[in-house]
């Protein structure tokens, strides 16, 4: 790396942590407090009955408090990754970011505490102190021995988890690295021998755990910066460091090396040589987790050793052993059954959890925040990594089994299906809403026909449908291209044995649908040369013959190409009388909850008619996420202020939807602020015939209703879960090119749903 190149990564870090406010973390408040009401319910003297209660009953705390979801993060700042004794107050931001990273990961509350204390009992009686503020404790960066005895001590005064992360954060991922790893070079962990550098806290704590996982204590040999660690040895010896003591003359790391399968380097750089490399076994292991500099560059290793697998703890090398893969999820399983503490059992389910994840399909989302990289399981990935939104769900839950079945949940889970789901929908923000449609959806086996079946996030997608509801995929596509990207994707699922294909360069029934084709367009000037040419090439016209012939249920098209260039051959091949295109309609998830609008794509201007057949639609189709309806027909007009042509169209509209009785609230026209704002509206129109804020905005043109659809995605975060194609029975939906692969099982589920199960 360049002298200058260096440089701009300092100031872009420099930048990232003092812009635009200073520091990576600010406290927000979860209750209102707009006015003297509030403020008598969260102070006095409202606030004094949750503390009677608390009182009567300490565990209460978790109910009327945060404490439940609460960490501390404490370091004294003697040993910092990398850095060493720099303090307290110097190791802020290392602090700081580790809370930060509890939050986004698994969503738990936290507070850095940087405490100027270097004697470890002083530390441990601070620590203690702080239990009637935080569920858990996680301990940082303190120096060993030290960190022993602080932990120690904690763990026994302490009835809250109390977690040196350095110590068994480092452990459990090294662990399931480990796991992975001697199952890929053909060996057993019961005969491994392994060679260790670093005699520190996390060295020791990643022996400890490859001993409780089944490597034989006589088998590992630890070195440190004065040799091997033997019997009757006196410099720089500790009992932890003792307990791994081999033989009894003193031995260099080049002296033990010979014929170990698994090196363990926590300790500096090019402390392992190339000549020692190749004294290992066959198939060597090599963890070179040294930071910033390895004890071996992965390709000074594999010039001596070529089928070694190696891992280090850097991001620009494969299989980085990264602290994150663990802490959060760990924590997050132990606060939510109440543990009184983090156990053997705990961690090692940790371990199986996390190796067991890299060796499944890898995630869409994973793929698409590492593109580029090879996620498939084997040398190179041995591990998960850090953005897999599945470790939450896999991790936690494993934590917090073991905890139960260890007795040491004070609040066992009752429905961990529930508490999966609930896991799922921290990560997946339409998890929640989407339950009642996959709910549905598990009532009804339908085959899904996906257009665009070479597309990574169709096949990534048609995976999840296979495991995640009863719908038969079918793609359309080449077998031999979806078979290449299948195993390029790391993809379990294979053409034929997992799902059907239709090949448009070679399929035996080309001839029942090209002529199916021109027996519907044959009127509307479709040749039958033109008919066979659209179904050789013409993907989402074969998808919707095929819906047309009973071969499928309903089509997913529209991952590439313009929206209406889709809906011309749906709409010729599946339209009639009683089923054509009323509208498209997107959920918009946004945080205070959904969103939805419509018509974004269907009717550039639309007739009074199709505004409201489209709000007659988007109401059944609301209802299919467990919701009622509250529709706002939106113009610049408020109630009959201005008779611009927009707002006319919408008062005609309104008129068709009064002219029957209606099962849903509906008001109009207004703007989007009276519809948001039931105060506002109030004030305007004190007669109007809704309450509370509306949930679907029904707009007079396509523009207007696709660019609040984008404004929500782009600045609000809002994330879709659509279009949904209202009017055609369910039979076809055109997504668009920005859809996610999740977006594609929602809307897969969606489609897996008869629509008579909603009217």
């Amino acid at each position: 790396m360049s002298d200058q190149t260096s440089d701009t990564l300092r100031q872009q870090a420099l930048d990232y942590h003092r812009f635009p406010k200073p520091g990576k973390l600010e406290i927000r408040a979860t209750k209102p407090l707009a006015n003297g009401r509030d403020l008598a319910r969260a102070y006095s003297p409202g606030v004094a009955e949750a503390c009677l209660e608390i009182k009567s009953d300490p565990k209460a705390a978790r109910d009327y408090t945060s404490r439940g979801n609460l960490v501390a993060v404490v370091s004294n700042g003697t040993a910092v990754l990398g850095l060493g004794n720099i303090g307290a107050l110097a190791s802020k931001p290392v602090m700081e970011g580790k809370a930060v990273l509890f939050k986004k990961f698994a969503g738990i509350d936290c507070f850095d505490i940087e405490v100027n204390e270097s004697d470890p009992e002083k530390l441990a009686d601070i620590v203690c102190a702080l239990e009637p503020s935080f569920g858990a404790i996680n301990l940082e960066d303190i120096k060993a021995p030290d960190c022993f005895v602080v932990e120690e001590i904690c763990r026994e005064r302490m009835n809250i988890p109390v977690f040196h992360d350095d110590q068994h954060g480092t452990a459990i991922v090294v662990s399931a690295a480990a796991l992975n790893a001697v199952k890929l070079a053909g060996k057993t962990l019961e005969d491994v021998k392994v060679v260790s550098t670093g005699g520190g806290a996390a060295g020791i704590a990643c022996l400890n755990m490859l001993v409780k996982l089944g490597v034989k204590r006589e088998n590992i040999w630890l070195c440190d910066i004065d040799g091997l660690v033997y019997e009757g040895r006196e410099t720089e010896m500790t009992p932890q460091k003792a307990a791994y003591a081999q033989g009894s003359t003193a031995k260099t790391l080049g002296d033990v090396i010979e014929g170990a399968d698994l090196f363990l380097g926590l300790s500096g750089p090019n402390v392992l040589k190339p000549e020692m490399v190749e004294k290992m076994a066959q198939t060597p292991i090599i963890f070179a987790l040294a930071n910033p500099n390895p004890e071996i560059l992965p390709d000074l290793a594999r010039q001596v050793a070529p089928d070694a697998i190696i891992a280090t703890g850097r991001s620009d090398f494969p299989n980085q052993v990264n602290n994150v893969l663990c802490f959060p999820f760990i924590f997050r399983g132990a606060l939510d059954v109440g543990a009184t503490t983090i156990n053997d059992e705990m961690k090692i389910a940790c371990v199986e959890g996390i190796a067991a994840l890299a060796r499944a399909t890898t995630s869409a989302e994973a793929a698409a925040a590492y593109r580029g990289e090879s996620l498939t399981f084997g040398r190179d990935y041995l591990i998960p990594k850090p953005f897999d939104p599945r470790l939450s769900a896999t991790v936690s839950v494993a934590v917090a089994e073991a905890a139960m079945a260890s007795g040491v949940a004070e609040r066992p889970i009752e429905d961990m299906d529930a508490y999966k789901a609930k896991l799922r929908a921290s990560v997946y923000r339409s998890a929640l809403l989407m339950r009642p449609v996959f709910d549905a959806a598990a009532e009804a086996s339908r085959r899904i026909v996906f257009a665009e079946g070479e597309d990574e996030r169709v096949l990534r997608a048609a995976q999840a449908v296979l495991e995640e509801t009863p719908e038969q995929p079918i793609l359309i596509g080449r077998p031999e291209v979806i078979n290449m990207r299948c195993e390029r994707l790391g993809l379990e699922i294979r053409p034929e044995r997992d799902f059907n294909i239709v090949n448009p360069e070679n399929d035996p029934r080309y001839r029942d649908y090209w002529k199916t084709y021109h027996e519907i367009m044959a009127r509307r000037g479709v040749t039958p040369d033109l008919a066979r040419a659209i179904m050789r090439t013409n993907s989402t016209a074969i998808g919707a013959v095929m819906v047309h012939r009973g071969e499928a249920d309903s089509l997913i098209c529209g991952t590439f190409g313009e929206y209406r260039w889709h809906l011309n051959y749906v709409t010729q091949v599946l339209g009639s009388e009683t089923q054509y295109p009323h509208g498209a309609l997107s959920m918009m998830i946004l945080e205070d909850g959904p969103l939805f609008i419509a018509d974004t794509h269907v009717h550039f201007i639309p007739t009074a008619d199709q505004i409201a057949q489209a709000a007659l639609g988007a109401a059944r189709h609301v209802r299919r996420f467990g919701l009622e309806p509250k529709i706002a027909l939106c113009s610049q007009s408020q109630f009959g202020n201005q008779n611009s042509e927009a707002a006319e169209r919408i008062r005609a509209g309104l008129a068709v939807l009064d002219a029957a009785p209606r099962e849903f609230e509906y008001e109009g026209e207004m703007s989007v602020e009276a519809a948001l704002d039931p105060e506002l509206r109030q004030r305007l129109l004190p007669d109007n015939r809704m309450s509370g804020k509306a949930n679907v905005l029904i707009f007079a043109n396509a523009d207007a209703a696709s660019g609040v659809r984008n404004i929500l995605k782009m600045t609000a975060q809002g994330l879709e879960v659509g279009p949904i194609l209202m009017g055609m029975g369910n039979r076809a939906h055109i997504v668009t090119p920005s859809i996610t692969t999740r977006g594609l099982l929602n809307m897969a589920a969606l489609a897996g749903t008869p629509v008579s199960k909603y009217g």
